[in-house]
């Protein structure tokens, strides 16, 4: 653990998923001094365990959500520009027979998508025939139409990442594998203690404002302030997934209606794999959410293969996460209707410091999550410039036009391979050339430890974005844990001394 500051910050962040990593950046941009602290790798948790998009919520418009999906669908256009390299265009077939929602039910869901954002750049939604040369691709000949709508995937993980590097590069202070262990209010400041997680060292912390972005934790958090008077609760709703060799070999997804009326979205995956989930079951902890079970399994194999011409089996799989998603506790019974939408909570009485405490939220609207985040705090901070997000690209994100970037790289680094330079334009954008260095050759990026993984990658893994373990690099830096054998991700370990 690095030096805790040896001044009172202006802000302490407990949390380093998106939420926490995207409020720090905003944070420290606008003026403030702030440090977040996490206790583990940053997106460790719930922001590595979703199902990877960025999207408005179709269904959940039948929930009446339509602030939220409004708001989702502005944030999807705003985070394409600030993030071209991470977050690319997608289109999903919803294939439709009598059994399902009514073709005029959906055709109105399908326009309000379209139109409720706003000016859209992504194509729009249509109604397509089967057989389709393209759309019906994977499915079973039984079909005969479908609706065709956009959104976008996201490498979670990679986009709290950055927001992290953000914030250290607007001035913020980064601790990963530091645990926040407790904090009071005392002489118009907050006390916190902070542990290393490693060696046990504890170190204080004194600031103007807390930020609880603990996301699963939150309420953890709120256990360890003695004086906290924030009564809302989190309802922690677990999320399977699993990975299967690709479904077809066209670029779609696949949003499927299962026989409950929930969703499942098949995914393109790292090119040669689809993504399967989610599952929503309501858990009392969060170790009840630690791994899929065979029950969730099955569950999600039977949802596709009413659809696939090439039913999947459980020997399909290849690979597997479970996590929970700490929502905000709106009492809806059904875990799949509990609000995707955030609650902000500020506990603040006269002549008290303020403490916020984040409830709910989703990947997609993080950003906008951080800006209500702000504006609750800014009363406290009367110097506090104003929002400023929503232009700012993303470390990396100042590509302008992908596709044209990719070649302008190809054409400079002409000696190496296509696959290895391709992973490191679309891990770091226009940052690729320095996380490459000096290389010029395959053999000037050192050891090649499969899937496009270089020792020169990881080196810049070690050095600018925290890494310390194999699980770090292999599996949220980067999906090469994926396309890796065991020997391979054991090679990665050694190199890492962990």
């Amino acid at each position: 653990m690095s030096a805790a500051p040896s001044g009172p910050v202006d802000l302490l962040v407990v949390g380093g998923g998106i939420n926490g990593a995207g409020i720090a950046r905003d944070a420290a941009g606008r003026g403030l001094s702030v440090t977040l602290v996490e206790q583990g790798d940053l997106a460790s948790a719930t922001s590595s365990w979703s199902s990877k998009l960025i999207h408005g919520g179709l269904r959940y418009l039948e929930q009446y959500e339509f602030r939220l999906v409004r708001e989702a669908l502005q944030e999807r256009e705003v985070l394409l520009k600030l993030a071209p390299h991470l977050i690319r265009p997608l289109l999903f077939v919803l294939p439709h027979d009598a059994s399902m929602r009514p073709a005029w039910m959906i055709r109105m869901g399908m326009w309000l998508y379209d139109h409720l954002g706003g000016r859209i750049t992504l194509p729009g939604s249509m109604r397509v025939s089967f057989p389709h040369v393209e759309y019906s691709a994977g499915l079973k000949g039984d079909f005969r139409s479908g609706f065709v709508y956009s959104d976008c995937r996201v490498d979670d993980s990679r986009l709290t990442l950055l927001n992290a590097v953000a914030a250290r590069e607007e001035g913020a202070s980064i601790h990963t594998r530091t645990r926040f262990l407790e904090a009071k209010r005392e002489g118009g400041l907050w006390h916190a203690t902070i542990e290393d997680v490693a060696t046990g060292t504890r170190r204080s912390v004194q600031a103007k404002g807390l930020v609880n972005a603990a996301g699963p934790w939150v309420a953890n958090v709120l256990d360890r302030i003695p004086d906290d008077k924030i009564t809302a609760k989190v309802r922690l709703v677990k999320g399977s997934h699993i990975v299967v060799p690709q479904v077809h070999s066209r670029g779609h997804a696949l949003i499927l209606q299962n026989a409950d009326d929930r969703v499942v979205f098949v995914i393109p995956y790292e090119g040669k794999y689809s993504l399967v989930g989610t599952t929503d079951i309501a858990v009392g902890r969060i170790e009840d959410a630690a791994a899929i079970t065979a029950d969730e399994t099955q569950y999600l194999l039977d949802a596709v293969n009413r659809f696939l011409a090439r039913p999947l089996a459980k020997d399909d799989v290849v690979w597997s996460y479970a996590g929970v998603r700490p929502l905000y506790d709106d009492g809806s019974a059904n875990p799949s209707e509990v609000t995707r939408d955030y609650v902000l909570k500020v506990d603040h009485e006269a002549g008290q410091v303020p403490l916020l405490s984040i409830f709910g939220g989703k990947i997609t609207t993080y950003r906008r999550l951080a800006e209500e985040a702000l504006g609750k705090l800014g009363p406290f901070f009367p110097g506090m410039k104003g929002a400023w997000t929503g232009t700012k690209p993303l470390p990396g994100g100042d590509v302008g036009h992908f596709n044209g970037f990719r070649d302008r790289m190809h054409a400079r680094y002409p000696g190496l391979p296509r696959d290895v330079l391709e992973g490191f334009v679309r891990r770091h954008g226009s940052r690729a050339p320095a996380a490459i260095g000096e290389a010029a050759t395959f053999e000037d990026l050192g050891t090649h430890f499969g899937a496009g993984l270089t020792q020169r990658e990881i080196d810049y893994f070690r050095r600018e974005e925290w890494a310390l373990t194999a699980e770090d690099v292999l599996w949220r830096r980067t999906k090469a844990g994926l396309h890796m054998d065991a020997a391979q991700r054991e090679a990665v370990a050694r190199y890492l001394g962990a």
